[in-house]
């Protein structure tokens, strides 16, 4: 099924993800854990891939896994270090699977290389990639930084670059993690002013180990409140209680989130179902009134 026929049909929605293993070939207990996600009824699990796209191939073997378990799939697709051919090639492939679902991104730059290098021979940026992708009938999701792109100069050329995607012909919009739900409504507020209108689904992640904090900053360019700042002090040494108090914070800013109108809500799971399942728990409910 495809996404974008999901957000037709339901007023909130609520996803998951998760990512193949760094090494290739070796899945381990990954099956047993999308089985776990997949009986928490999401309305789809998405699959990411590894830097420069590493992980691609078992990227869309995870995602037929996630087919097989009864989820629908959104599969991840970076175009750095990639040629046009090879790009083609995973098209053709996905397409032979069943995949409707993509989220089309440009992916991280490798270390050691330049832009230019990563993206000789290929597509420079997620827009084209969009653009391709519609044009062989995906349903297509592109990556949104409510704070801003790490790569960006500033939030109104971080927004215009986002539109060449919708422009492109993005179904949809998913936000990297943020903490403080004022940064996202700030930022649904600079979209509408630019046009875009695409339904964006709310990136959640739920801190449960202190040593999380500087890498989901350089990744998602986010700021830390001073609440969380303070649950991260004070329950740092405990691991049992920062993970009951990081549940508890992701799920306040759930509850928040869709009491304002959001529609979609995606927890960056980190591969932890028991994660999933004790948000599910607080929250499933409140999905369903917003359902029925």
């Amino acid at each position: 099924m495809q996404i974008k026929d999901i957000f037709a049909q339901k007023k909130v929605t609520l996803s998951f993800e998760v990512f193949p293993p760094k090494q290739q070939g070796n899945l381990g207990v990954l099956p047993e854990k999308i089985k776990a996600l997949s009986a928490l009824r999401p309305d789809f699990i998405s699959v990411t891939c590894g830097a420069g796209g590493s992980t691609q191939g078992q990227t869309l073997e995870v995602s037929k896994m996630v087919a097989q378990s009864g989820a629908a799939s959104l599969t991840h697709l970076t175009c750095v270090s990639a040629t046009k051919e090879k790009i083609a090639g995973d098209i053709k492939e996905m397409k032979a699977a069943g995949i409707q679902n993509i989220l089309a991104l440009r992916g991280d730059i490798p270390q050691g290389m330049t832009e230019e290098e990563a993206t000789r021979g290929g597509y420079k940026h997620a827009d084209e990639l969009t653009a391709i992708l519609k044009q062989e009938g995906f349903c297509v999701g592109g990556a949104c930084y409510p704070e801003g792109h790490p790569e960006s100069a500033n939030r109104m050329e971080d927004i215009e670059l986002l539109k060449k995607k919708v422009d492109a012909g993005a179904d949809f919009l998913t936000t990297q993690m943020f903490f403080d739900n004022d940064m996202l409504y700030s930022f649904l507020y600079r979209l509408e002013a630019a046009g875009i209108h695409l339904p964006v689904l709310a990136g959640i992640m739920p801190i449960t180990a202190v040593t999380q904090i500087p890498k989901m900053i350089k990744l998602s360019n986010a700021f830390i409140p001073r609440k969380l700042l303070a649950i991260c002090d004070r329950f740092g040494s405990s691991p049992e209680a920062l993970r009951q108090a990081g549940i508890a914070y992701a799920t306040d800013q759930i509850i928040d989130l869709i009491s304002n109108g959001i529609r979609g809500v995606h927890i960056y799971t980190m591969n932890k179902p028991e994660i999933a399942q004790a948000i599910v728990e607080n929250v499933s409910d409140i999905i369903t009134a917003c359902n029925s």
